[in-house]
């Protein structure tokens, strides 16, 4: 049973992790966002809801999640197109790094 505990405690695995619920989260985002869409006519007013500041922290996480998908997509293919190499584990943190700063980027454009 340890052996289980030090399987999921790896980079690795936290990267695949981070990778599926970030999908998962944004799959029930998708639906909700097109249905925004298509109230057009009441468009104006959903744009002035967005102004509260808990909207302005859930699209900061949106963006973050975007953010972890995409790494976490980049670092599947070069797993799976790149021959194994050392240096691959190291990808999991490029992808979390390049997660935060565009997190980070965005929070400070809000």
């Amino acid at each position: 049973m340890k052996s289980d505990f030090r399987a999921r405690n790896h980079p690795a695995y936290w990267a695949f992790l981070v990778h599926r619920l970030s999908g998962v989260l944004l799959s029930l985002f998708i639906p909700l966002h097109f249905w925004v869409l298509g109230q057009g006519l009441a468009m104006d007013a959903f744009l002035k809801w967005t102004e509260q500041p808990l909207v302005k922290a859930a699209e900061w996480g949106l963006v973050v999640l975007l953010a972890a998908h995409l790494g976490g997509g980049l670092r599947v293919l070069a797993l799976e197109l790149l021959p194994w190499r050392d240096w691959q584990k190291s990808l999991a943190a490029a992808a979390a790094a390049l997660t935060l700063a565009w997190g980070l980027a965005f929070a400070l454009a809000l």
